[in-house]
C-alpha cells in the first residue's frame, strides 16, 4: 500500500492565473509576486502551471518568465478539482490531496519548502522575519496582512487596467502604507542599535565641529539602518561589533534614543512583505511615470513627510539590490 502511494505521488505543483489584455497574455500581480519569490529563492521544488481560460500567445509570455523555472500552461478546465475550487495562486502537494490557496499562504509554503530542501538557506529563512511570523496572520484578522496581500495589489491592478481614471489622487492603500512607514521601527534588540546610532551621531558631530558643515571633504556614508540591512542581505555573514558603549551612551534612557528609520516595509530587514510590495510599488511607479505625473506623486508625498515614503522612492534601488544578492547566491 505504501509502495503504491509513493508511486502515485507526483512533484508538488503551483497554479498561477494568467489574464489577457488586447489578446496579449499578462500576469496579474499576485502571479508575478509568486514568480518573483520562486526566482529569488531559486526554488525548483515545484512544477508551475499557468492557468489560461483561452488560447494565448504562449511564446510572448514565456520570454517574460524566469528561465530557471519549469513552467507550462494549462486550460482552466483541466485544473485539478481541488485547485478549481480555490482562488489562485494555489499550491497542490505531491499526493494531490492537500491544496494551499491565498497569496501569503502560498508564499510562506514556498519559503518553507525551500528550507526543507536546503536547510542552509538562512537567507530564505530570514524572509519570515523575527519569530518566523511575517504575514502569518490571515487577512481576515490582520490589517497589515490585508493591506499587503489584498489592498495594495488590488489598487495597483485597478490602476494598471484603468491608467487614466485615478491619476488625480494616490490610492488609499498606498497612503495607508505611508502611515505605517511613519510609525517607529520596532526590531529585535533595537535598543542596542539605537544606542549605536546615538554614538555615531555624536561622533559625526565632533568631526564636523572644527570647520563646520562645509569643511567635510566627502559625502556621508550610508546610515546605520542601511548598513544593517546590507549586512543582513550579504551572502557572507558580517560579525556584529563587540565594542561596549561608553558610560555616557549607556546612561541615556531608551525613550531619549534616536528612532530608527525604515529601510524596508517591516523596518530594517528585507522580508516576505517586501517580496509582495516591491512588484506592486515598482509597477505603480512605472505607470505613474508612463502617464507623466510622477512629479505630482512626489510633490503630493513631500507635502506630508518625505522621510516616511523613502521606501517607495527607493524601491527600484532596493529591488536591484535584492536581485543582485540573489544572483550572487546562485553562483555560490
Amino acid at each position: 500500500m505504501k509502495h503504491s502511494e509513493a508511486a502515485q505521488r507526483q512533484q508538488p505543483s503551483l497554479y498561477l492565473e494568467v489574464c489577457s489584455r488586447d489578446d496579449e497574455p499578462r500576469l496579474p500581480l499576485h502571479s508575478s509576486i509568486v514568480l518573483f519569490l520562486l526566482s529569488y529563492c531559486d526554488c525548483k521544488s515545484f512544477k508551475v502551471f499557468l492557468a489560461v481560460d483561452k488560447p494565448l500567445s504562449w511564446e510572448s509570455l514565456r520570454s517574460r518568465l524566469p528561465s530557471s523555472l519549469d513552467v507550462c500552461d494549462t486550460p482552466v478546465e483541466a485544473l485539478p478539482r481541488l485547485v478549481r475550487g480555490c482562488r489562485l495562486p494555489a499550491a497542490l502537494d505531491g499526493s494531490g490531496r492537500l491544496c494551499r490557496a491565498g497569496l501569503a499562504v502560498v508564499l510562506r509554503h514556498i519559503i518553507n519548502t525551500t528550507i526543507q530542501a536546503d536547510p542552509s538557506r538562512t537567507d530564505v529563512l530570514a524572509l519570515l522575519g523575527f519569530k518566523k511570523t511575517c504575514l502569518k496572520a490571515c487577512a481576515e484578522v490582520s490589517k497589515w496582512t490585508r493591506l499587503c496581500e489584498i489592498a495594495i495589489p488590488s489598487a495597483v491592478e485597478d490602476h494598471l487596467q484603468n491608467p487614466t481614471s485615478h491619476h488625480q489622487q494616490l490610492p488609499l492603500s498606498i497612503l495607508a502604507l505611508e502611515r505605517r512607514l511613519a510609525e517607529p521601527v520596532r526590531v529585535h534588540n533595537d535598543d542596542k542599535i539605537r544606542r549605536q546610532k546615538l554614538r555615531e551621531q555624536k561622533q559625526s558631530g565632533k568631526n564636523e565641529a572644527p570647520g563646520g558643515p562645509g569643511s567635510r571633504s566627502s559625502e556621508p556614508g550610508p546610515g546605520l539602518e542601511l548598513r544593517a540591512a546590507l549586512a543582513k542581505l550579504s551572502v557572507e555573514s558580517v560579525p556584529s561589533p563587540t565594542t561596549r558603549e561608553n558610560s555616557e551612551i549607556r546612561k541615556v534612557k531608551t525613550a531619549e534614543l534616536p528612532p530608527l528609520e525604515h529601510v524596508f516595509a517591516e523596518g530594517l530587514y528585507f522580508t516576505l512583505t517586501d517580496v509582495v510590495l516591491l512588484p506592486c510599488i515598482s509597477q505603480y511607479l512605472f505607470l505613474i511615470s508612463k502617464i507623466h505625473i510622477k512629479c505630482q506623486l512626489y510633490s503630493t508625498i513631500s507635502e506630508r513627510k518625505p522621510q516616511n515614503i523613502a521606501y517607495i522612492q527607493s524601491v527600484f534601488r532596493k529591488s536591484s539590490l535584492c536581485s543582485a544578492t540573489s544572483h550572487q547566491q546562485e553562483h555560490q
